[in-house]
């Protein structure tokens, strides 16, 4: 049977009252695409109101991200609506970032039921950058979030200030998920850091998609060259 992964992304595309142009970042796409393909899983893509994903960060690609730009942009133009998601075909699912995620993931009902089933079911849950957005709202059959008590990464309160957003995102991610009773941690800006705990995985930025992506495929099924 085929293994498939859903790459989980905003709709949103304004970043607050600025005005400026914002969506899902590319390489926290691009990047896990190519580590779960190589690693045997079939990828398809959903967002929050499906069709086209808006993009941020394609002027600063990097040749992974122009590769998958040029084979998969229309998969991007045709993603599934998280309405029409079955989480029972998903071994996994993985939020990718980018500031737009601060304004639809968290209350994307949809998204936090698929969520659920998935890590109830035993699957993965993954998030990078400001995907991790997508679950400070996600609960348990239990009523416990999902993130309670759980190690976890994110974009930092101190990269947002120095990405001069702090003031235009609705909250910043790191203060909600310690409301949310995860254990935080960060590295110094800009630099990778992958957590696992139990079957959530989350990383800081751009830097840790890949690493995300990789560590995610390990719980699934550990690679045997190591």
């Amino acid at each position: 049977m085929e293994k498939r992964i859903v790459i989980a992304t905003t709709s949103h595309d304004a970043k607050g009252i600025s005005g400026e142009p914002t969506g899902a970042y590319l390489s926290e796409i691009a990047h896990p695409y190519d580590v779960f393909t190589r690693r045997g899983y079939k990828v398809e893509f959903a967002s929050v109101r499906g069709g086209l994903i808006p993009l941020d960060g394609v002027q600063e690609a990097d040749t992974a991200s122009q590769a998958f730009l040029a084979h998969h942009s229309s998969e991007l133009e045709q993603s599934f609506p998280a309405q029409e998601i079955d989480p029972s075909r998903y071994e996994a699912i993985f939020f990718a970032g980018g500031h737009g995620a601060m304004w639809d993931l968290p209350d994307s009902i949809q998204f936090a039921r698929i969520t659920s089933a998935i890590y109830q079911r035993g699957g993965v849950v993954a998030a990078v950058c400001h995907g991790p957005a997508a679950l400070v709202n996600v609960k348990l059959p239990s009523g416990v979030y999902l993130v309670s008590g759980k190690a976890v990464s994110a974009f930092s309160n101190e990269e947002e200030r120095a990405a001069k957003a702090d003031t235009l995102v609705p909250f910043l991610l790191e203060d909600k998920l310690k409301e949310r009773g995860a254990l935080y941690s960060s590295a110094p800006m800009w630099q990778s850091k992958v957590i696992v705990s139990d079957r959530l995985v989350t990383g800081q930025n751009p830097a840790s998609a890949a690493g995300v992506a990789e560590a995610v495929a390990d719980l699934l099924e550990p690679d045997p060259k190591g």
